[in-house]
């Protein structure tokens, strides 16, 4: 399955700060259809994703009925991404 979409990246402050782009609802209905077969504990999803010039693979976080992709600083830098930008996600689930 391949998705493609485009979300605000947010900061998420814990111990040390996260970055995440919520999977719009459209595209979770779409993944939700599939992650029982494509988990692998607790509902994350395991996934490719690309983001400009960065491919990663990564895994989903289920979060209030959605999920959300994590923004690594490996990618959010050399891809200038900050908060509240726009992010253009491709994701690729195996299924």
């Amino acid at each position: 399955m391949r998705l493609n979409f485009a979300s605000d990246m947010f900061e998420w402050r814990g111990p040390s700060p996260f970055y995440f782009v919520r999977v719009p609802d459209e595209e979770a209905t779409r993944i939700a259809e599939v992650a029982s077969m494509v988990t692998y504990g607790w509902g994350v999803i395991p996934v490719t994703v690309i983001i400009g010039s960065s491919t990663v693979t990564t895994s989903l976080f289920p979060k209030d009925g959605g999920y959300l992709v994590p923004i690594k600083n490996a990618v959010r830098l050399p891809e200038r991404i900050s908060v509240g930008d726009a992010v253009d996600v491709t994701l690729s689930i195996a299924v």
